[in-house]
Order: structure tokens, then sequence, then C-alpha cells
């Protein structure tokens, strides 16, 4: 276990050993920061949990596509730079390379969430004293946070969804650019898709990984389109979580790098 461990660590390494890596996390960062900076200086009537809110919206959309691109990397881009034959010649399985590479990619995902989180709230707090307006919008008998809380986890599940979905790209169809581009296309799409395809239309769309994605929904209502409820949801993506990890698995342990 302590040499998976180690294995998990040097994949760790391959990422943040890059300066693009950094240079994400500093954009992440800046952006965390300015964010309540801005808010103070528009509004007097904002509070700490307006700003955080607010904040997470902005910085969980920049850390999703820093986490796809992470992500979309791993395996592809040992492909692209040849050395996957080097990498398969290790003492170690297929499945746990590929699981050590997929630990690092969530691992990078946490870092990321958690230095947003930190900093958006400390800035909110520093610049936007006092609850703020967020009370008005839940409902009775939630705590302001309570419902940050909630809300940052929804936000959070919806980028294990992507960066998982990326993960299996980037090994299926080893280019980092594909992964990318696809990952991205569900994230921007996703609210578009959800309006064309709703549940009470087609009974089908009940079960697409679009309808079931922003958990926050289920906040102010116990019940969402087409009666989908927050456990239906919640095994809806879990399915589809089995199938990416399923398939990229599948995909990697078979193919062929011989040629």
């Amino acid at each position: 276990m302590a040499d998976f461990f180690k294995l998990v660590h040097n994949e760790n390494l391959k990422i943040y050993i890059r300066v693009r890596t950094w240079v994400m996390l500093g954009i992440l960062a800046f952006v965390t920061a300015i964010v309540p900076v801005l808010i103070y200086m528009a509004s007097d009537s904002a509070g700490a949990w307006d700003g955080m809110l607010l904040t997470a919206s902005v910085a969980f959309f920049l850390n999703i596509i820093f986490t796809v691109i992470v992500a979309a990397d791993s395996v592809a881009g040992e492909y692209s730079a040849g050395t996957i034959k080097l990498l398969l010649i290790r003492p170690w399985s297929r499945g746990k390379l590929l699981l050590s590479k997929y630990l690092s990619v969530v691992l990078f995902s946490l870092a990321a969430t958690v230095l947003l989180i930190v900093l958006g709230t400390v800035f909110s707090l520093l610049l936007l004293p006092g609850a703020g307006s967020m009370s008005e919008m839940m409902l009775p008998g939630w705590s302001v946070g309570k419902y940050t809380v909630l809300s940052l986890l929804s936000r959070y599940a919806d980028l294990f969804i992507i960066c998982t979905f990326a993960f299996m790209l980037s090994a299926v169809f080893r280019s980092g650019g594909l992964t990318i581009g696809l990952s991205l296309f569900i994230l921007f799409m996703q609210n578009t898709l959800s309006v064309f395809f709703t549940p009470e239309r087609y009974s089908w769309a009940k079960y697409a990984l679009f309808n079931n994605m922003g958990l926050s929904q289920y906040m102010l209502s116990p019940v969402g389109g087409g009666g989908m409820t927050l456990g239906f949801s919640i095994a809806v993506l879990a399915v589809y979580y089995v199938l990416f990890i399923a398939i990229g698995w599948i995909v990697f342990v078979k193919r062929d790098v011989t040629a």
C-alpha cells in the first residue's frame, strides 16, 4: 500500500511540476480574491455569505475548466509525449496506474476547491461584514451557513462528474484537445440542453446527464421536473459515474500500445 501511495505521489508531481498548473491556480486565486473586492465596490448591502456564494459561482466555473485540463492531460498526455510505453513497463498493473492518475486528478480538484473556498471566505469576511440578504432566498428554517455549504457541495458534485467524464475521455481517445472540447461542451450546454429536453416533454430526459446535474435545484423544491427527486438524481449520477470509470478502465487495460 505504501508503494501505491508513492505511485500517487509521483502522479501528483507530474501535475504540480508544470508551470501551467501554477498559472491556473494563480488565476483561480486571483479571481477568488478579486470578486469580493468588486462586490464591495458595487454594493452597500451585500454581506459575507452573499460574497462567498457569488464568488463561488464564478470561481467554480474556472475550477471546472482547470480540472478538466488536468484530467484531459493525465492519460492523453502520456500518449502525446510518447511516454506511455515507459509507464507501462513499470511493475504495476494497468489498473493501478490508471487509479493513481485518477486519484491525482481528484486530489487536484479538491486542492483547487479548498483554495477558492478559503480565499473566498477570508476576503468576503474582511470586506463584506454582516449576513447580507441571502436569508431572503432561503427556505424557512435554513441557516445561511447550511445554505452555503450545500450550495458548495452541489457545485463540487458537478465538478466531480465532469472531471470523471474528462478522465474517461482522456483514456479512451488519447487526445487532450478532444477531451477538453467534449467536456466543456457538457459544461457550457448543460442549461441549454435542459431547456430543450425537459423531463415533462420527454420521459427519457429524466435519465439524461445534464438534467441530473445541478443538485442545488432541490434546495428550493424537493421535486424537480418530471417528478425527479434528489435521491433519483444522485442515483442517476452514480450510474453515470460507474459507467465512466468502467469504460475508461476497460479501454485502458485492453488497449494495445506496442504499435
